[in-house]
């Protein structure tokens, strides 16, 4: 057997990939080498998982990597180029930021429910004002994304007393910890009765602009939207709209339609929108975690094994199977 040819997409800092040594041959290629170099490489790592290089120089026909990790939880820079029935398998970091990203939520959350904001603007003024904040256990929220972050968001706002609708693809009428998965028909009622609405939806093309003018009408004036999603889910603009004429209470975007978002860009100035630049899932050690879990799979793969999260590529994302449902 030959040995394996390991392509690397690189971003600073490398991944760590001590144990291939002698097991296969690493080439690290910056976007302007990708394209000469796919046809000679067996396996590709996507380090650099912001880039789309990959869709641009991937190979119409002849020789391509067998198998494409991407070390992010969304492969919408991979898809449909790489979809073309030709047996190259992608699979992705699915389950390094399911915590992170929920923490991440439920600081936000935490934040804008007793107005810490509000908070360190008045200790700024070295003013004293007693303000009454919301209490969080009775609230309700709509988590639109029903994978294993939108399930782990869910459950730290259960933890605090939150009834969490769970919204997915496909309707489930028995879940363990949920009760019940909405199907994506049923968003529009639930939102109407939503303090929260977190979006962590995959990006397909189903789920690009689902959140617009018509979609934020249907929200409480009390409500608070929150995206860890994808920026393209959202009309920017139309949640400007929304917050300026108070249609909505606040917003807090981490992802973008434009990244790094542009400093000369309207949305860093609108009341009530929180702005954070994409780290939801980026705790210390994360890329750590993101090089071990490649190399687990890299076993299972000169092995000769199943890998693990591999992508459905109509779908856009790693199925989940259902939760069975509590005895």
């Amino acid at each position: 057997m030959s040995e394996t040819c390991l392509l690397v997409l690189d971003d600073e800092p490398l991944p760590r990939l001590d144990r291939l040594a002698g097991r296969a041959r690493v080439v690290h290629v910056d976007e302007k080498r990708l394209a000469d170099q796919l046809p000679h490489a067996d396996v590709l790592l996507v380090w650099d998982f912001l880039s789309d290089a990959v869709r641009d120089a991937w190979p119409g026909e002849g020789p391509r990597p067998r198998w494409v990790h991407t070390p992010s939880a969304g492969v919408d820079r991979l898809l449909p180029e790489l979809a073309d029935g030709r047996g190259t398998v992608i699979t992705n970091a699915r389950g390094i930021f399911d915590r992170p990203i929920a923490e991440y939520v439920l600081g936000l959350v935490l934040a804008m429910a007793k107005d810490f904001r509000g908070t360190w603007e008045l200790q700024r003024q070295r003013r004293w004002r007693h303000r009454e904040t919301f209490r969080l256990s009775g609230t309700r929220a709509t988590v639109v994304g029903s994978g294993p972050i939108g399930r782990e968001i869910g459950r730290s706002l259960m933890a605090l007393g939150v009834k969490v609708d769970l919204v997915g693809r496909t309707p489930r009428n028995s879940d363990a910890e949920f009760g019940r998965v909405h199907g994506t028909g049923a968003m529009r009622t639930l939102l109407g009765q939503a303090d929260w609405v977190i979006c962590v939806a995959p990006l397909t093309e189903e789920s690009k602009g689902m959140f617009d003018a018509g979609t934020f009408a249907l929200m409480k004036p009390e409500a608070h939207f929150l995206n860890v999603g994808r920026g393209q889910h959202v009309v920017e603009d139309d949640l400007v709209d929304a917050l300026l004429r108070h249609r909505i209470k606040g917003a807090a975007l981490d992802v973008f339609g434009e990244e790094p978002l542009p400093a000369d860009s309207g949305l860093w100035d609108v009341p009530g929108l929180l702005i954070s630049p994409h780290m939801s899932g980026d705790t210390v050690g994360w890329r750590d975690d993101l090089s071990e879990q490649f190399l687990d799979n890299f076993d299972r793969w000169e092995a000769g094994e199943p890998l693990l999260n591999v992508v459905d590529t109509e779908l856009g994302y790693v199925p989940t199977k259902p939760e069975s449902p509590a005895p």
